[in-house]
C-alpha cells in the first residue's frame, strides 16, 4: 500500500521517535517534536509506539489512500474529513481505499501527528526513518513530503473505529504556556537581577521557530556578570569557548531573546546557555504558535524528575486505555 501525497500542507514530514545515539558526531536525534501524541496515533491505530507517521505544521496535507486503512490524528486541534466527512482527532477511524484524507484550519496547538495502521515504511538512515533535512537524512530522500510523493505503508489489520484517547489524558499548552527550567552551567554568567528578571517576565514566541529552536521575544535584556573575555571567545559577553548543547538547552545571543533548542538543533557552539527545559515540557514547546505567550518556571531536579515519572504515568494510562 502507498500514501498518495495530493497536497503536502506546509512542512510536513516524516517522524518516528529519531535516531539516538549520534549527538556527538553532530547527528541530532530528531523525531516527533510531540512525542506523546506520535506515540498515542500510533497506539490508536495498532502500530509499536515508534512507528513513522507525518508530522504536519500548521496546515494538514491532502492525502489519497489506495487500500483500506485505520487512522489517527493527534496533536493540535485541526478538523480532519475523510472525503469531506468530518471524522474525530484522538480518536481511531478507518479510511478506505480511493478516499481522501484533508484537513481545514488550526484551531489550536501547531502541529498534527498522522498515523496510519502498519507504519510508513520509508528506508531508514541512521536507524531511523524521521527526516532532518539538514543533513538529508531519512523523510523522501532526505526531504518534507511533496505533491506526487506515494509513502510506502506497511501491511497491518484494521483495528475497530472509535478507539480514542480520553481528554483527561492529552496535554496540551495552557496561555500563557508554561515551560519549566533548570538552570545549567552557565547560569553563573548571570546578575542576581538578571537571572531573576528572566523568570519574572512574560516572553512571546516568535516567527522563528521551527524543529530546529524556538526563538522567544519580549523579555528585558540579560545582564551579564563582567570579566576578561577567555582567548577565542569573542567580545559579546553571551559568548563562551565553545560548548555542548543538551536537547532542550536555551542559548541567549547577545542576552536578548532566548532560543530553546529542539528535536534538530546543533549539539554545540558559542553561545552560553542558561539553563535547559525539563524533558517533560518539550512535547509543549511543539505546539506552541508565534505570538504565544509563556513564562519561564525555575525549578529544581527533584520537581523535574517527579515530572518526567508523571509523563511516564500518562503514556502508560494510555497503553491501558486502549489495550
Amino acid at each position: 500500500m502507498t500514501l498518495k501525497i495530493v497536497k503536502s500542507g506546509l512542512a510536513t514530514t516524516i517522524q518516528d521517535m529519531g535516531r539516538p545515539g549520534y549527538f556527538h558526531l553532530g547527528i541530532p536525534e530528531g523525531g516527533a517534536m510531540d512525542r506523546l501524541s506520535m506515540r498515542a496515533a500510533n497506539m490508536l491505530v495498532g502500530n509499536p509506539e515508534g512507528a513513522a507517521g507525518l508530522e504536519a505544521v500548521f496546515m494538514g496535507p491532502e492525502i489519497e489512500f489506495t487500500r483500506d486503512a485505520s487512522v489517527a490524528v493527534t496533536g493540535a486541534e485541526m478538523p480532519v474529513m475523510v472525503d469531506g466527512e468530518a471524522r474525530g482527532t484522538w480518536t481511531a477511524f478507518t479510511v478506505k481505499a480511493g478516499q481522501i484524507l484533508s484537513f481545514g484550519f488550526l484551531q489550536s496547538g501547531a502541529r498534527i501527528y498522522i498515523a496510519v495502521s502498519g507504519g510508513i515504511t520509508t528506508e531508514p538512515d541512521l536507524g531511523s526513518r524521521s527526516t532532518y533535512p539538514i543533513g538529508a537524512l531519512g523523510g523522501v530522500d532526505g526531504r518534507a513530503v511533496q505533491p506526487g510523493d506515494e509513502l510506502p505503508v506497511g501491511d497491518a489489520p484494521l483495528v475497530a473505529e472509535g478507539r480514542r484517547v480520553p481528554a483527561a489524558l492529552r496535554r496540551g499548552p495552557a496561555n500563557p504556556a508554561e515551560l519549566r527550567v533548570l538552570t545549567g552551567l552557565y547560569w553563573y554568567r548571570l546578575t542576581d537581577t538578571a537571572g531573576q528578571q528572566f523568570f519574572e517576565d512574560t516572553w512571546t514566541v516568535a516567527a522563528e521557530a521551527d524543529r530546529m529552536g524556538y526563538r522567544f521575544k519580549g523579555g528585558r535584556p540579560l545582564e551579564f556578570v563582567e570579566r576578561e573575555q577567555p582567548f577565542g571567545a569573542g567580545a559579546d559577553p553571551s559568548n563562551i569557548v565553545d560548548g555542548c548543547y543538551s536537547y532542550g538547552s536555551i542559548q541567549v545571543p547577545g542576552g536578548t531573546e532566548p532560543i530553546v533548542l529542539h528535536r534538530d538543533a546543533v549539539s554545540g557552539g558559542g553561545y552560553f546557555t542558561l539553563g535547559a527545559i525539563i524533558s517533560a515540557d518539550m512535547d509543549l514547546i511543539g505546539q506552541l504558535q508565534p505570538n504565544t505567550q509563556v513564562k519561564f518556571v525555575n525549578v529544581d531536579m527533584d520537581t523535574a524528575l517527579a515530572a518526567r515519572a508523571e509523563r511516564k504515568v500518562t503514556i502508560q494510562k494510555i497503553r491501558e486505555e486502549l489495550g
